[in-house]
């Protein structure tokens, strides 16, 4: 059986960051706090965990005083930084650059246009999303799809924006939705604010996908990118299984499989895809 390993999947540059500077904190030996999981990626969490880094919540941060808390690439909104002013609390930035510069556009059309409705297309929650919508204090409308759009305001002028990791086939459907249905009188702008190196990662794992008989995705599964990810894997090759670690790799789907092709979403480590190679070949050897 030939296994690969899908040489486009792994950490984005935004993830690789924030890793590389907890672990450049973590090697002086310092208590180094992140604020939420540093990466949707549970075994990687784990292992940054022993080497040091705790992970705390907001609440956590309100009672912190004089301590370093490293913000991982989603991003915060102003609250977070103003309650590290008040506590002393020194900040390692980690937001993603591609964040960062959206969080920075979507503050000048709110503050430009604070009547206007700033429209995210993200997922409700999500911590890039909350950091979006931290910049128009708290009155962006997020969309999720489709159906979400259809309860805006068409009379009133709309700034659409997306969270970095959405699928840029849906953005475009939205855009045209909103293009058909905006009143005359208003004004609509889109901004294409999806981060390319996650958007191109679309058609490079649709075609990884379908080179092989069987499909292992590896991510945790509280990632957004790679539950969409996944579900493009899924619709070129049914025999596709989201897996967050080898010890879920099930003997019965390696039935008359010849290839078998691992990838995973921008949160997913390459040791672990590697570690699920290892499991394969361990299996196949049995």
């Amino acid at each position: 059986m030939q296994i690969e390993i899908d040489s486009g999947s792994g950490f984005c540059f935004g993830v690789t960051t924030a890793i590389r500077k907890a672990e450049e904190e973590l090697a002086s030996g310092k208590t180094l706090y992140c604020l939420g999981d540093i990466v949707h990626n549970g075994m990687e969490c784990e292992r940054l965990r022993r080497m040091g880094l705790v992970t705390i919540n907001h609440d956590d941060l309100n009672r912190l005083h004089d301590v370093k808390v490293l913000l991982r690439a989603h991003g915060e909104p102003p609250e977070t930084y103003a309650t590290a002013r008040r506590n002393n609390i020194e900040i390692i930035d980690a937001t993603c650059p591609v964040v960062l510069q959206l969080q920075r556009r979507i503050k000048q059309k709110y503050d430009s246009a604070p009547d206007a409705q700033i429209v995210i297309f993200g997922k409700p929650g999500h911590a890039e999303v909350l950091g979006l919508v931290g910049q128009t204090n708290g009155r962006a409308v997020v969309v999720a799809d489709l159906d979400g759009v259809k309860a805006l305001d068409f009379t009133r002028d709309i700034y659409l924006y997306s969270q970095t990791t959405k699928s840029l086939d849906e953005f475009h459907r939205i855009i045209d939705y909103i293009s058909a249905h905006i009143s005359p009188s208003a004004t609509f702008r889109s901004f294409d604010t999806i981060c390319r190196q996650v958007a191109n990662r679309m058609s490079n794992v649709s075609a990884f996908a379908m080179r092989h008989d069987l499909i292992l995705f590896v991510c945790g599964r509280k990632s957004s990118n790679g539950r969409v990810l996944f579900n493009e894997c899924r619709r070129v090759n049914p025999k596709s299984h989201l897996i967050e670690g080898p010890e879920e790799i099930d003997p019965s789907w390696l039935s008359d499989v010849e290839t078998v092709g691992i990838c995973g979403a921008t949160s997913t480590p390459k040791w672990l895809m590697e570690k699920c190679r290892d499991r394969l070949t361990e299996m196949v050897r049995r």
